[in-house]
Parts: C-alpha cells; sequence; structure tokens
C-alpha cells in the first residue's frame, strides 16, 4: 500500500529537519557573547523535548484533525494519535503513512518557536521560556499551521505557503520583534559572537537541514521535490554573496558572519516559495532576501531595536518577502496545484499573500506581547541586572561552555 520510495525519502527528510534544530543551537550558541552560550543553546533543544511531548498530546491533532472555529484550529480527534496506526494513510498522499508525515511536522513545530530565542538572548528566565514555549505553540503556531497546511481558513481561501514561510518564518520573527520590546535592551550590547567557527557550523547545519525543510515539503517524490530543492540552494546562495557584497561596498571588508547571515535569511525567503517558482524567479529572490533583509537590519540597529541576533530581520522581513514574492512569481506552468502570481495576471492571488502576511505578522507580535504580559504574572520574565551581567550560563544554569583558561 505504501510507496518505500517515497516513505524513505521523507523519513531522511524528517531527520534533516531534526537537525536543523541543534544547527540553530550553534548559530545562535556562536553568535551569543560568551557568558550566554549555553543559556541560548538549551532554548532550542528544550523544545526538541517539550514540543515533542506537545505533539503527542495534542498538537499533531490541532494542526491536522477536522476543523473548529470556522477553520483557525483543529480538533482533538488525533489527541495521543488516537486512530492513527501503521496502516494509516496520510490523507494529502496516501502512499505515505501517516505516522510519517506525523513525525515531519513535528519537526516544523520543534525548530518555529527556537527562532525567537535569538531576539532576547540573555533576557529571560527559563521557567518562563518553557511557559512561553508551551503557551506560543498552543494559540500562534497551531492555529497558523491548521489555517495554512491543515486545510484551514487561509488555505480555503486560496493562500500559499510551500514550506513555511508564514507558519514558520514570518510569525517567529514578529513574535521575536514584539519580545525585544517587551524585554528592553541588554545592558551589554557590544558583546561581540564568542565563535565564528561555531556560527559557521550552525550555518552548514541549517543549510543542509533546508533541503529536508523544502523539499520534504513536496510530501512526494517527483520534479517539484528536485525544484523545490534546487531552488533552496540557488536562493540562498544568490542571498549569500548579495549580502556579503553590499557589506563589503559599505565596510570595505567581506565578513564572513555577513556571508553567513545572508545564506540564512536566503533560506528563509525561498521557503515558501520553493516549490512554485521557476529557478530564475528563485534567483530573483535571493537577491531580493539579501538586500531588504541587509536594509532591515541596518534599520533595526538605527531604531536601537535590540533583536540581539538578527530574528526580525532575517526571518520575520525574509519569510514575510518570501510569502509576497511567491505572490509576484509563483506560476501554475511550474506547479499546477499552486497559482498564478501577479506575473502571470494573478493580481488577486498576489492581493491575498500580502493580507495574509500582514494578518499573521500583526497576529504574531500582539499575541506575544500580551502573552509575555501574562507569562509575567506567573512568574518574572526578564533576568534581573545581577544575572543579566553574571551572564545566564553561571547565573540560572550553573554551567560554563569552556573551561576558564580557553577563554
Amino acid at each position: 500500500m505504501f510507496d518505500t520510495g517515497i516513505t524513505g525519502f521523507m523519513l531522511l527528510a524528517t531527520s534533516l529537519v531534526m537537525l536543523m534544530t541543534p544547527g540553530l543551537a550553534f548559530f545562535y550558541g556562536g553568535l551569543a557573547g560568551k557568558r550566554n552560550i549555553l543559556g541560548i543553546m538549551i532554548q532550542s533543544f528544550v523544545s526538541m523535548g517539550i514540543t515533542t511531548i506537545m505533539w503527542f498530546i495534542c498538537g499533531y491533532s490541532l494542526c491536522f484533525s477536522g476543523d473548529a472555529m470556522g477553520g483557525l484550529i483543529g480538533n482533538l480527534d488525533k489527541a495521543f494519535m488516537h486512530g492513527v496506526d501503521l496502516n494509516s494513510p496520510f490523507p494529502g498522499n496516501p502512499k505515505l503513512p501517516e505516522f510519517v508525515f506525523m513525525a515531519y511536522q513535528m519537526m516544523f513545530a520543534i525548530i518555529t518557536p527556537a527562532l525567537i530565542t535569538g531576539a532576547f538572548v540573555n533576557r529571560v528566565t527559563f521557567k518562563a521560556y518553557l511557559i512561553f514555549l508551551v503557551l506560543w505553540q498552543l494559540l500562534v503556531y497551531y492555529p497558523f499551521a491548521h489555517m495554512l497546511w491543515g486545510g484551514g481558513l487561509l488555505s480555503r481561501w486560496g493562500v500559499l505557503d510551500f514550506a513555511g514561510g508564514i507558519v514558520v518564518h514570518c510569525i517567529a520573527g514578529f513574535a521575536a520583534l514584539a519580545s525585544v520590546f517587551y524585554v528592553g535592551q541588554r545592558r551589554d550590547r557590544e558583546s561581540p559572537p564568542n565563535s565564528v567557527p561555531l556560527i559557521a557550523i550552525g550555518t552548514g547545519l541549517l543549510w543542509f537541514g533546508w533541503y529536508g525543510f523544502n523539499a520534504g515539503s513536496s510530501l512526494n517524490v517527483n520534479a517539484i521535490t528536485g525544484l523545490a530543492f534546487l531552488n533552496t540552494d540557488v536562493a540562498a546562495s544568490f542571498a549569500a554573496i548579495t549580502w556579503m557584497v553590499i557589506e563589503w561596498s559599505l565596510q570595505r571588508r567581506p565578513k564572513f558572519v555577513g556571508l553567513l547571515t545572508g545564506a540564512v535569511a536566503g533560506l528563509a525567503t525561498i521557503t515558501p516559495a520553493a516549490g512554485y517558482v521557476s529557478l530564475p524567479s528563485a534567483v530573483i529572490i535571493g537577491i531580493a532576501a539579501g538586500l531588504i533583509c541587509y536594509l532591515a537590519v541596518l534599520m533595526k540597529n538605527k531604531w536601537g531595536w535590540d533583536d540581539a541576533l538578527d530574528v526580525w530581520g532575517v526571518h520575520g522581513i525574509g519569510g514575510g518577502l518570501g510569502v509576497i514574492l511567491l505572490g509576484v512569481f509563483a506560476s501554475k506552468a511550474m506547479n499546477s496545484a499552486g497559482a498564478d502570481g501577479l506575473m502571470s495576471g494573478g493580481a488577486q492571488f498576489f492581493a491575498k499573500q500580502c493580507i495574509a502576511v500582514v494578518s499573521a505578522a500583526g497576529y504574531a507580535f500582539v499575541f506575544t506581547y500580551v502573552m509575555l504580559a501574562v507569562i509575567n504574572i506567573i512568574t518574572k520574565v526578564k533576568v534581573s541586572e545581577a544575572e543579566e551581567d553574571l551572564g545566564l550560563d553561571a547565573s540560572l544554569h550553573g554551567e560554563r561552555a569552556y573551561d576558564a583558561g580557553a577563554l
């Protein structure tokens, strides 16, 4: 009944997406100051545990089972994986076991809230983060995953998101911005990255895992799978070089961290469009990602927003930009299951993409800010000045990333 080739590929794609969360931990861990390496890395790794538990209990069901509240969220029919057994096919592709689809989508749920943590590095208590991790998934991630990928409101309206421009990057980026506004600035904003090689390792793992993230989102093995794979690499490459050239021209030196950041921006931006646009369109999307995300980071710095690791500029703006550019470049000639964008006469589709991005960004921002205020009533969200000065590794976790003699 099941296709072993498709099943094997999707298990590989699932493993690649899982690898992205440790990759993100390395990426953020390298960017963080030397007193907050473990504090930021544990926030990614703990999501692997907490999110998996939530996904089994209710997450998968709320995203991909039935419909409730007018298509805003799923129901609890598949809570605790009720009714899903070894012979259950995935409804979207009967050749794929539902267990495998469940595992694949779980990896998306794991990494999405972890993306947010880079914005508030060394300012949030671990207890508050754990509460945030649970509530944010229940009330932000699960609704948008259902609305776009679970047959909910936005998908019925005709909005497209191939692998997570809205569901992952846009809502995480604007939630990160709300977090920055709530917790305020760091006391020490001049702390440099502690390990550029660690950033490079993290970027490599993210880039490698992103092939599973995007190509796997075809949920099949066919030409669209290959298209998504190639578009992913091309957009990341063009974005990386665009970012490096801009920074080189402005600062008179080519920066390695800039090259790596540009690659991640390109990966985030192509994500919603990977399986719906042509290769030349992916080139344009990559160049746009390098330029627009770089400008967003510049403006963030000018406005004094202390988004420590540029989550908003790279993921929020990148993800949103990708959804909008999908509205421009989408073509049914490339994927008959997609739509025709503005360049192919699809003005209405383009408008829907823009409205969806603005709505998602606004909801994620407002809800996150309010949620942090509520959490602060339960337990303090922001660490004390003494804890921040000492660093979260020592003050909250009682550990150090490196032996004292190595720093």
